[in-house]
């Protein structure tokens, strides 16, 4: 990592009920592969319990562990080192004929379990069919859904798809993200989805409590640019956990049993110096 960085703490922490032993698989330490660099981190569970660790199919660093009965509380706490610098700028870049495309990225231009691109199509090019290809037609989707989807929390649960948010106009993060991927896969770009942290770096502070963030990245020219239809700007100091189709592959937690969610906590804010 060259240029300046900042460290970031970020980090979170979970409390369950369980009621019977529960396999669950936990995606919150930061991927190897983003623009962030892993300074220093610590993980643990109350009670103490042995944990597995494996790599997704999308390169997603994931935690598996079985709760016990009672009470838990899973805890994640870690400083990252992020450029002091703005995503880079995708607006410039050409969109690639499918022919064109590598050809392990076409599934990132099909439908998938919440982007239902194939029924948002139709849509899709009525809206954006006579924006330029590219970084400015992305930006356009980007646009649109940010003015067009009212934030706000506990307005969609684990059914919704992005169907639903066009339909209804308001949303969390992950929807806004879930409806901008569905209109670019509608329109042949490569586009998937990211979550993570993010903090209030060089913008108003947010008045919604701090959460985790969804994004998505786009496939334009040779690489993959990030773009936000949340927020609607380049912003400082993300830190990437996870990358999928949709928010089915990236789940922070999944439970494979009888478990009640009773609290999360997220923090993403500057590190305090060290004494």
């Amino acid at each position: 990592m060259s240029g300046n960085t900042i460290n970031l703490r970020v980090g979170c922490e979970f409390a369950y009920d369980v009621s019977a032993p529960t396999t669950v698989t936990v995606q919150v330490r930061p991927r190897s592969d983003a623009s962030h660099k892993l300074v220093s981190e610590t993980w643990s569970t109350t009670p103490p319990l042995p944990v597995d660790e494996y790599s997704d199919v999308y390169g997603n660093p994931v935690k598996r562990l079985v709760m016990p009965t009672g009470d838990l509380l899973l805890r994640y706490d870690a400083i990252c080192a992020v450029p002091d610098e703005p995503d880079p700028d995708g607006m410039g870049a050409e969109q690639l004929p499918v022919e064109q495309l590598p050809g392990q990225l076409l599934h990132f231009t099909l439908p998938s379990r919440y982007c239902l691109s194939d029924e948002l199509m139709s849509m899709a090019w009525e809206l954006f069919g006579q924006t330029p290809p590219g970084g400015a037609r992305v930006q356009a989707i980007c646009d649109w859904v940010h003015d067009n989807i009212k934030f706000k929390y506990g307005t969609s649960n684990p059914l919704t798809t992005a169907v639903d948010v066009y339909n209804n106009r308001i949303g969390v993060c992950r929807d806004f993200a879930h409806l901008a991927i569905s209109f670019c896969r509608a329109m042949n770009i490569p586009a998937r989805y990211v979550f993570g942290y993010l903090p209030d770096l060089y913008v108003p502070l947010d008045p919604n409590p701090m959460d985790f963030a969804a994004w998505m990245e786009v496939y334009l020219g040779d690489r993959w640019w990030t773009f936000d239809p949340r927020n609607n700007t380049r912003r400082v100091g993300r830190v990437l956990i996870g990358r999928g189709r949709d928010a089915l592959d990236v789940a922070m937690l999944t439970t494979f049993g009888p478990a009640t969610f009773r609290s999360m906590t997220v923090w993403a804010d500057v590190a305090a110096e060290a004494a």
